[in-house]
């Protein structure tokens, strides 16, 4: 209390108190001393009440200076290959914000944290200082050394909030897998966006999404076959000069995607050019014509039909006239060819006389029975939709028998050869760990058994006498089929382009995995010829299978013979 003030009360104190010169009745004698009383209780319960604020006052959190309520960034979930190592996780960041309301000179601040952040905008960082409001975002995610150069300028109305950041140890390997967060670290591509519309996104808006009660979420990946299949890929896109390339691995039996990759890809860690438009996706979000790999569903859907077996044949001696049209082979036998002979030597005439047993509708129908025609139902939220004519007219069977006409993406295709390798069991490709069990309830019958055995004695033969060769591994029983498809420039097919692929399965006994690589593009060495899939995609599949097998648990064998039926192949 100031002096004026203690004066004061010291007079009247004693005013209260002196005695009275006049005569007091012995009844009131007690008065002075009870008002004495009551004026020292008033100024206690003051004292008590200001006393008790500062207690209160002194008891609360300061403020922060400026800035938005305190919201966490929302925590995420690891995520992890089926064995255990790290893909994704979040790791704590710091970012810058201000407070243009105690923002003195904006010129220099823009000036002084130039020199830390060489790449400041000027002139949306002075917008942002000058607007007046409480609060502003300057950069998010700093570096350590970026947040402690920042701290040593000592700008007022400068501060920084901690976040969370998505890191991913491996980089690009499994880039288009994974995916992407933005900076609110919501996920925006990939098995990241999966997870968020899976309720994650909800718990994250409920506050419930901790960090310690969200597990890790485990995909069917094998980052150490993702690791040899991108590697591969890169190698084949250098190689063969492509503008693209990549390939994937599903377990047969299962449907599970083991590894996938696709080159160009980004580093999620930096994904300054994830937009670009060569970063595709080509194995689930690319749409090609796929070539004589189609040839696979053809003789599968000829034999399936119950008017074809193994023994049938198929006159290729002369092209064949459809309208306009005239399908000719690619150094063609000119003779009658038996039904495994018109797959080993890939004849187009022999697939479109095949074709034509069963029909236009029946083409379709058995097109679309596995898959081919409609969006792939996984995870991956980058899936392209096929296209095909709007009205299916016999030259459309005929080109579609052998892979002209529609368009599919790889994974579609290596989910279909799937089908033809396992029994017949169509099943959606799934990142995420699957059981025997479980893929049996999601699968589907799409083809006879015997079908499925006669086309793995086919893909065998072909893997030993055929355009299969390129991809042979000794020990692996590797069978196959190769797939060189011009690609349409300016609306003709072009003959110095070709979208090449080669899909294989082992071990032909009993296969286990399927894989497809495809090549963009490619040309032949020291020449700019296009190079065949024969050439480029076949040798590509061989090197993921002779690195990648054991890892699989595909030993070789090299005293084991396949039983086949006894049909003599020129």
């Amino acid at each position: 209390m100031s002096g004026v003030w203690k004066g004061w009360l010291k007079r009247k104190f004693a005013a209260i108190c002196a005695p009275s010169n006049s005569l007091v009745v012995e009844g009131r004698r007690g008065a002075p001393r009870r008002r004495v009383v009551v004026v020292a209780a008033g100024f206690l319960a003051v004292y008590a009440a200001m006393s008790g604020r500062l207690v209160h006052l002194g008891m609360q959190s300061p403020p922060e200076s400026g800035g938005p309520a305190v919201r966490p960034t929302a925590s995420r979930p690891d995520i992890v290959d089926r064995n255990g190592a790290l893909l994704a996780t979040d790791i704590k960041m710091s970012s810058l914000f201000a407070e243009p309301r105690r923002i003195v000179d904006a010129d220099e601040v823009i000036e002084r944290l130039s020199t830390v952040l060489a790449d400041l905008d000027v002139e949306d960082t002075y917008a942002k200082l000058k607007s007046g409001k409480g609060f502003v975002w300057l950069r998010r995610q700093l570096t350590p050394r970026q947040q402690g150069d920042i701290m040593a300028l000592g700008l007022p109305g400068i501060g920084f909030r901690t976040e969370k950041r998505r890191f991913y140890p491996g980089g690009p390997v499994a880039s288009y897998i994974v995916g992407l967060t933005n900076l609110d670290n919501r996920g925006i591509s990939g098995l990241e966006k999966y997870i968020d519309d899976q309720g994650l996104a909800d718990l994250q808006q409920l506050g419930m999404a901790t960090a310690a009660s969200l597990a890790p979420v485990k995909l069917s990946v094998d980052l150490r076959v993702q690791h040899i299949v991108r590697d591969e890929a890169l190698q084949a896109m250098t190689r063969f000069r492509a503008i693209a390339a990549g390939a994937v691995v599903i377990n047969a039996k299962t449907g599970e995607v083991v590894a996938m990759a696709s080159v160009p890809d980004f580093d999620p860690n930096d994904p300054f050019d994830a937009q670009s438009p060569d970063k595709l996706n080509r194995m689930s979000a690319g749409l090609y014509e796929m070539g004589s790999t189609i040839k696979s569903f053809t003789t599968a859907m000829a034999l399936d039909s119950g008017k074809v077996d193994l023994n049938s044949t198929f006159d290729a001696s002369q092209p064949l006239r459809i309208g306009r049209q005239v399908i000719r082979d690619f150094r063609g036998k000119g003779r009658v060819l038996t039904l495994p002979e018109v797959f080993l030597y890939s004849s187009n005439i022999g697939s479109a006389r095949e074709a034509d047993v069963v029909g236009i509708e029946g083409h379709r129908e058995f097109l679309k029975r596995l898959g081919l025609l409609d969006r792939t139902r996984t995870q991956l939220p980058e899936v392209a939709q096929p296209t095909e004519p709007r009205i299916w007219k016999k030259v459309h069977s005929i080109t579609a028998a052998f892979g002209h006409g529609f368009s599919t993406t790889p994974l579609q295709t290596a989910v279909g050869v799937v089908a033809l390798m396992n029994g017949g069991r169509l099943m959606p490709p799934t990142f995420l760990p699957r059981g025997l069990q479980e893929a049996l309830a999601v699968s589907e019958q799409v083809v006879k058994d015997k079908t499925s055995r006669d086309m793995r004695y086919i893909y065998k033969l072909n893997g030993e006498k055929g355009s299969g060769r390129s991809a042979a591994v000794p020990g692996y029983r590797v069978g196959g089929k190769t797939g060189t498809a011009e690609k349409v420039v300016n609306g003709r097919y072009s003959k110095d382009r070709n979208f090449n692929a080669f899909v294989a399965a082992l071990p032909m006994d009993d296969p286990q995995f399927v894989i497809l690589t495809i090549v963009d593009e490619p040309k032949r060495e020291n020449s700019e010829r296009a190079a065949t899939a024969g050439f480029s995609a076949g040798p590509m599949a061989a090197n993921i299978i002779r690195r990648a097998a054991p890892m699989l648990g595909v030993l070789p064998k090299f005293d084991v013979e396949i039983a086949a039926e006894n049909i003599s192949i020129e």
